[in-house]
């Protein structure tokens, strides 16, 4: 997985943005919101990136920062959410103001942005909650800043396809403080593996 580029803006028209990297031009897609700080072509910028590979096409989307990288990949994690409308919230509301939204339950917000009907807003509001509680709050900070070995764990864990509620009692079972997320994932593989 590319993580980051960093280059030369060779070209940008929204939401398409040509970055040359060491001779290599990368086409990436990008939020109004990563627009808006970038300075003119020619200038050298580092981007978060996040690559989505379909059977016809491997696209890469680019990110000013990695709370907005965070809160795009919970997005399309959402039933009915894809890479373009994850993008178009992005480009329509802030980090924190999306937070915001889906703390204070307030779907009629969202459904000021293009493309997010009541049903759309409705269900991005319940199951982005459920994120957050699945993770005691860990979502909101995972998305509004750094997280904790903990949060940083049960990410890992996700990722490697176990349900966050399954991830949540593997890690609840490591009773030892202070670890860290490496050492967290360790153990809570070693009992998957002992208990499977």
């Amino acid at each position: 997985m590319i993580g980051f580029l960093r280059g030369v803006i060779n070209r940008k028209q929204p939401p398409h943005l040509l970055l040359e990297v060491h001779g290599v031009g990368y086409e990436l897609e990008a939020p109004m919101s990563t627009f808006y700080d970038l300075p003119e072509a020619g200038a050298e910028i580092t981007l978060y990136t996040h690559l989505v590979v379909r059977e016809d096409a491997h696209i890469l989307f680019g990110f000013a920062t990695e709370v907005e990288r965070r809160l795009f990949r919970t997005l399309i994690r959402v039933n009915g959410v894809g890479p373009r409308l994850a993008l178009t919230i992005l480009s329509g509301i802030s980090v924190d103001g999306f937070v915001s939204c889906v703390r204070a339950n307030d779907s009629a917000a969202l459904t000021r942005l293009p493309g997010i009907g009541k049903k759309t807003a409705e269900r991005l509001v319940v199951e982005m909650r459920d994120r957050l509680d699945e993770t005691q709050g860990g979502a909101a900070s995972a998305i509004t800043g750094s997280m904790s070995p903990r949060e940083e764990a049960l990410s890992a864990l996700v990722a490697l396809g176990y349900k966050p509620m399954e991830a949540g009692r593997m890690l609840a079972a490591i009773k030892d403080t202070g670890l860290s997320s490496a050492e967290l994932i360790r153990r809570a593989l070693q009992s998957a593996v002992y208990t499977g």
